[in-house]
């Protein structure tokens, strides 16, 4: 069935059936704030002090080698996202390129990643920042506060976005102010430029501590690769994808390497490395700012975060049970709002157990790893995928050097990871690697015939 007849199906009322496409909402302008808000998520606010930590003063260097590498990765996504606008993102990709199993263990790990994400974020928002304002149990504001985020998750796309923009523009506000406080503390003759090139610690060398830095800074560049699941959601990708996603992590790397040498210049390295809220320490040593609205501000981002995460996920969710990698049950659209309830539903509340049950901290630690195995995955899959002569006509191209340093690339960072979070994430993998091997028994060619013939395909 063509495209145009599906479209004519959901107008005429049946896009409530399971399967149904996903309403093209998004422009240009909606995708960046998307990506850009996705990117400056919370994690900006504690990052700071935990990559001087690593790296020293100069902490502008592993924040811009990070995003070189974000780059390659996203240049991947570019083009598979353009060629391919399908809600599924890297589990979509990584199963045309290597079948059911992989694409299981793609999406599962993205699946893991976004939910621990969520359900830690939800901890967040009930933790030290709300604590400024009032004191509340943090089970019952995690469940509160996710549930909201479900219904709005729920009322469409475009409201979602919408509220992202807001969102995002308050980040970003709150990133502004640190950098013109770090510029006035040393117009005033308070800060160390200095410190800015400070790079290497006691216990490193500079080439060292430039990676260990990048590795966490390189976590605060993930989130652009939640934005492939909105694709099939966008009005038209082919243009829309390319310029969005490389426009929000240009802006992103702009503010992030601003705010480094701000935080860097304007505190000494050991207080940022020693504070949980190193850009507090820029408020204080400025004044003039009340360090209470420095909390609202990061409540605004954590909330920003969770809520873009819960889309991707539930996105996620609905691709691979579309793809029969997942229960079809998870494909239900709501008839009128035509978003995925079943899968905001299913992600929501494995969130919730997480939050509930405080589980989410020793996995927290284990989102990198997981990224890098589907960023990898993601890479080889781009190269693998040229060969496939359809998907959309005209769509992005990457240089063939591109995917091959990205995949490189995630194999560098990985080697950086501690072998804790390595036993960690080798748990996941493993239990994915039995889904995965499940999903693709469930596929296997007698039993796609049988679901093919069941939904009509």
């Amino acid at each position: 069935m063509d495209h145009t007849a599906t479209e004519r199906q959901a107008h005429q009322g049946q896009h409530g059936e399971q399967g149904a496409p996903l309403k093209r909402a998004l422009t240009t302008p909606l995708l960046y704030f998307f990506i850009l808000g996705d990117v400056l998520g919370a994690g900006v606010y504690v990052l700071i002090g935990q990559v001087a930590a690593e790296s020293g003063g100069a902490v502008w260097v592993p924040l811009t080698v990070a995003l070189a590498l974000a780059l390659l990765t996203a240049a991947s996504y570019a083009e598979l996202a353009t060629k391919y606008p399908r809600a599924g993102g890297a589990s979509h990709y990584v199963t045309r390129a290597y079948g059911p199993f992989a694409g299981f263990l793609a999406g599962f790990c993205m699946l893991a990643a976004g939910v621990v994400s969520v359900a830690a974020l939800a901890r967040g928002f009930a933790g030290d920042y709300l604590s400024a304002f009032a004191t509340v149990p943090v089970a019952l504001v995690a469940v509160v506060f996710l549930a909201a985020l479900a219904l709005l998750n729920a009322r469409g796309i475009r409201e979602s976005t919408r509220a992202n923009v807001v969102a995002t523009l308050v980040e970003v506000g709150g990133l502004v102010i640190i950098i013109v406080l770090g510029a006035w503390l040393l117009l005033r003759g308070d800060g160390d430029p200095g410190r800015l090139t400070q790079l290497g610690t006691a216990e490193k060398g500079a080439a060292s501590a430039v990676l260990s830095g990048a590795v966490l800074a390189y976590y605060s560049f993930v989130g652009f690769e939640t934005s492939v699941n909105v694709a099939e959601e966008t009005r038209d990708p082919r243009r829309s994808y390319p310029r969005a996603l490389f426009g929000a992590l240009a802006t992103a790397g702009g503010v992030y390497v601003l705010v480094g040498i701000a935080a860097s210049a304007a505190v000494p390295t050991s207080t940022l490395a020693k504070s949980s809220g190193p850009l507090l320490e820029v408020v204080r040593a400025a004044g003039g700012v009340p360090l209470w609205l420095f909390s609202a501000i990061a409540l605004v981002a954590v909330a920003n975060g969770a809520l873009l995460t819960g889309i991707m996920s539930s996105r996620l969710t609905y691709g691979m049970a579309r793809d029969g990698l997942l229960p079809s049950a998870l494909t239900r659209v709501l008839p009128r709002r035509r978003t995925p309830w079943a899968a905001i539903a299913a992600t929501t509340a494995l969130s919730m157990l997480l939050a509930v049950t405080g589980s989410v901290e020793t996995l927290a630690a284990t989102l990198v790893l997981l990224l890098l195995v589907v960023f990898f995955l993601v890479n080889t899959a781009a190269l693998v995928l040229r060969r496939d002569p359809g998907g959309t006509p005209g769509h992005f191209r990457a240089p063939v050097v591109l995917p091959v340093l990205g995949a490189a690339s995630c194999v560098l960072l990985a080697t950086r990871i501690e072998a804790q979070v390595w036993l960690r994430g080798l748990i996941v993998l493993a239990v994915g690697l039995v889904l995965g091997a499940a999903a693709a028994l469930r596929r296997s060619p007698g039993r796609r015939t049988t679901t093919s013939d069941k939904h009509g395909d």
